[in-house]
């Protein structure tokens, strides 16, 4: 199907806050460039969608916590940047805002890492450091699980929100011009981070509970704070976190997520179930009969979040090859362009929608990486 691309789409710096590309290429032994009928987002989906930069998530499976988390980060890390390495010619592996800009310039898609789950840290600052010295310039908090230092929204409270080594981490963040990353976090550490963090924060990958009342979502309230504090919510694309009605079917069915078993063998190293796991998660979803998303739906998150934060403080945070269902006429990220002209039809202006699309995002890494602190040698 040929999309129409309209003219702010191919002007923008677009910047999706999360793609989950990286653990599917890892559980399919492929890479970004070859057929996998599974995919999402690939090379050329990517290509067509106009993305600038995509954040390519270094995803700890649950799992992992207390058990080999900072090793399987690390490994993701390496296959992202090997990615990179292997297509130079049309991708670029990139670091900083000037990156990004550069690629823009370049006509290239940069990629760049952002990890997902605290737990890959190991409660260590040395391993933070580490990760970000291999390249990752943000770091979701928890997945579904809270972890030792920072309550999940998707698991049980066991702090209170955020811990004192919870609230270290977050100005370790800070020094280094690492983004805060508050999408999977329950509502009470959302607050301490917003308290803590003296940069702008970002939900990578989360929409609005106004809309569709999954505990993942952000209220109005920290929608809000979110602005006041400068930061960016990316909306998500995922069906149960766009459509009220996709969330009640799924959250009635009491599935926890794919991932938080332990390991059958304890092990420290590859799960021995790690590539059929997710496999088995689609099959559970697509058995619930769940209506399916529209791409008006994702356009009501944006236009929410722009009249409750303001327009300042809206992007895309897709979530590719990490949902199993996406809404239809935004099933792959080649119809991307599709959303901006829905934006469009229903009213925003082209400055506006270059800014949801990636401009208030670069404002947000600007000031992160303005806000660090130099580290002695």
């Amino acid at each position: 199907m040929s999309i129409s691309v309209p003219d702010v789409h191919r002007r923008a710096i677009i910047v999706d806050g999360h793609c989950d590309t990286p653990y599917r290429m890892f559980r399919h032994n492929v890479h970004l460039d070859e057929h996998d009928p599974e995919a999402q987002a690939d090379l050329k989906s990517l290509q067509q969608s106009g993305i600038t930069a995509s954040f390519f998530a270094s995803y700890v499976p649950p799992a992992y916590a207390n058990r080999g988390a900072a090793n399987f980060a690390r490994k993701l890390c390496n296959l992202i940047k090997g990615e990179a390495e292997r297509r130079a010619d049309a991708v670029s592996f990139v670091t900083d805002s000037a990156g990004i800009r550069a690629a823009k310039r370049d006509g290239k898609l940069a990629l760049m890492i952002g990890v997902e789950g605290g737990h890959a840290i190991e409660d260590s600052l040395d391993i933070l450091r580490e990760l970000y010295d291999r390249g990752s310039r943000y770091m979701t908090l928890t997945h579904v699980n809270t972890n030792n230092w920072c309550d999940s929204s998707g698991d049980a409270e066991r702090h209170d929100g955020l811990t004192d080594f919870g609230r270290t981490v977050v100005r370790t963040m800070n020094d280094l011009g690492m983004i805060v990353d508050v999408s999977h976090i329950s509502d009470k550490a959302f607050a301490h981070v917003i308290e803590t963090s003296r940069a702008p924060v970002v939900a990578t990958h989360s929409s609005c509970r106004a809309l569709c009342r999954h505990p993942r979502n952000m209220t109005d309230d920290m929608l809000r704070a979110l602005a006041k504090n400068g930061g960016v919510c990316m909306i998500n694309f995922f069906s149960a976190f766009i459509s009220d009605a996709v969330a009640e079917v799924t959250m009635r069915a009491g599935k926890r997520d794919r991932m938080e078993k332990p390991p059958a063998d304890g092990g420290t190293e590859e799960m021995p179930n790690d590539r059929v796991d997710w496999d088995l998660f689609l099959q559970w979803f697509r058995s619930l009969g769940s209506p399916e998303a529209t791409l008006d739906q994702v356009a009501d998150h944006i236009f929410h979040a722009a009249e409750v934060a303001g327009i300042d403080h809206v992007g895309i945070g897709s979530d590719f090859d990490g949902v199993p269902a996406l809404p239809a006429g935004l099933t792959d990220a080649s119809m991307l362009p599709s959303l901006t002209a829905r934006l469009l039809e229903r009213g925003m202006s082209e400055g506006d929608a270059e800014k949801v699309l990636g401009g208030n995002f670069m404002r947000v890494f600007e000031e992160v990486e303005r806000a660090s602190q130099p580290r002695l040698p």
